[in-house]
């Protein structure tokens, strides 16, 4: 799988066997990372997604409820993962657009974090405010990415922060690689030309969300643009942190 880093081409060469994808809402990780996700899967590792939230608050029909929402989004999400040759997705039912880093949200992050044992975790960067002068990033995803930062360390490594997590058979675990997505600092680029398609497949999935022929045309711009920082047609942008 190619990777191109500024500062560490060595990270190709790390195993990656299992990766959880820790976002805020259904749809985050496929805007981001699935391009990467289904090269992760066609080489056998197995992909999770684990969401904060079940997105219930995500629409502007006044007929729509919350109680009806929750269960669409869960489902959205299970076939998009699908698309990609992912695994489970799996929902700590956080209240969504309220979204903040507590202790509980981090410890219950860290508890999956123990029993799925990752090679990487995949999150949204808690510093990213805004992208330009566009958009405001919402704040459930900063809210998401801080608490999966600190989940990752120290919480997850360290058998003293919670130690009721360890208290069922439980033991502590270090993640190798943490790619953040949506930041502005971004070091490494995955080619993703090969899985543009299926990755807008997942995304048309999202049928409660939007239709794929509106995002269309800007999920390839971006993916063309970051494509131009290593010379291929389409790719995803990432920082990549290495926590000791």
């Amino acid at each position: 799988m190619p990777y191109y880093s500024g500062e560490d081409p060595a990270v190709a060469d790390l195993p990656i066997a299992r990766v959880l994808a820790v976002m805020a809402h259904p749809d985050d990780a496929d805007f981001t990372v699935a391009g990467t996700v289904a090269l992760w899967a066609d080489q056998g590792a197995e992909c999770v997604y684990l969401l904060c939230t079940d997105g219930n608050k995500g629409s502007d029909d006044p007929a729509m409820t919350p109680e009806r929402l929750a269960p669409i989004r869960r489902a959205e999400q299970r076939a998009a993962l699908e698309r990609l040759g992912g695994g489970d997705v799996w929902f700590l039912g956080y209240e969504d657009g309220v979204l903040e880093p507590t202790l509980a949200l981090r410890r219950d992050i860290a508890r999956v974090i123990c029993r799925f044992r990752p090679d990487v975790v995949v999150c949204q960067d808690p510093t990213t405010y805004f992208f330009g002068s566009e958009y405001v990033n919402h704040p459930d995803h900063r809210a998401a990415g801080e608490a999966a930062l600190g989940a990752v360390f120290p919480a997850a490594r360290n058998r003293l922060i919670f130690p009721d997590l360890f208290a069922d058979g439980l033991e502590p675990h270090a993640v190798h690689t943490v790619y953040l997505v949506g930041s502005e600092r971004a070091d490494t680029w995955v080619d993703v030309s090969s899985t543009m398609d299926r990755k807008l497949a997942a995304l048309a999935e999202h049928k409660s969300q939007f239709a794929i022929e509106q995002v269309e045309p800007f999920v390839r711009r971006w993916a063309a643009e970051n494509g131009k920082a290593i010379g291929v047609e389409y790719a995803e942008a990432f920082r990549v942190l290495r926590p000791h």
